[in-house]
């Protein structure tokens, strides 16, 4: 069993590339913990989140009985006050959740693993990694990168992306910055692998 693991707190606003980010690092043989997956678990399966998200913003449930996260979408986005309510609600699951697997990489003698959170900078799980990492892009790209991978219209892929803190509040809070403009994902991937290598290395040394 390894005596550390190098823990990397992956960061930055919807659409900019942190997926792809996290790929790379599990290429590397490291454990990734996204977070928006594990809120997206949790809201269909956790009966306390479930119940908490409907005592706050009311009926959410589709015909299916799972929580609509379009309708509460419209419902936070572009309401400042309901919006941090929602992030009170779903970080307090979402952390907790995000360090029983942590500290079971950990247990398992795995040297590096990455979380990814778009909340990591206000959260304690921020103190739980080595490096920060921020990954922006601009608006424009991540607008037709939300609506490609979501099926949605431009107007909600805009609340999305105007609800969301901006590329400098990222940048500065974190230890270093990927600037996702590329083409290719290809072409990205390359450089978010060269980067987690070298911190890698200097974590090392």
């Amino acid at each position: 069993m390894v005596k550390q693991m190098t823990v990397l707190g992956i960061t930055g606003p919807t659409g900019a590339g942190k997926t792809t980010l996290l790929k790379e690092v599990e290429k590397l043989g490291g454990a990734v913990i996204d977070c928006d997956a594990v809120y997206h678990d949790l809201l269909e399966r956790d009966g306390a989140l479930q119940h908490s998200l409907e005592k706050t913003f009311g009926p959410l449930r589709d015909e299916s009985g799972t929580i609509d996260r379009k309708k509460l979408g419209t419902i936070v986005f572009g309401d400042p006050e309901k919006l941090r309510q929602l992030n009170i609600i779903a970080q307090t699951a979402t952390v907790r959740r995000t360090q029983e697997l942590l500290e079971g990489y950990r247990c398992k003698g795995i040297a590096l693993a990455a979380i990814d959170a778009i909340a990591l900078l206000e959260s304690p799980l921020a103190k739980l990694c080595d490096v920060t990492l921020a990954v922006v892009a601009p608006a424009e790209i991540r607008v037709k990168r939300i609506m490609d991978r979501e099926g949605i219209t431009e107007e909600y892929a805009w609340l999305r992306v105007k609800a969301q803190k901006s590329d400098e509040y990222f940048v500065k809070g974190c230890d270093r910055t990927l600037v996702n403009d590329c083409d290719q994902v290809e072409e990205f991937a390359l450089q978010a692998k060269a980067l987690v290598e070298s911190i890698l290395q200097e974590h090392i040394q």
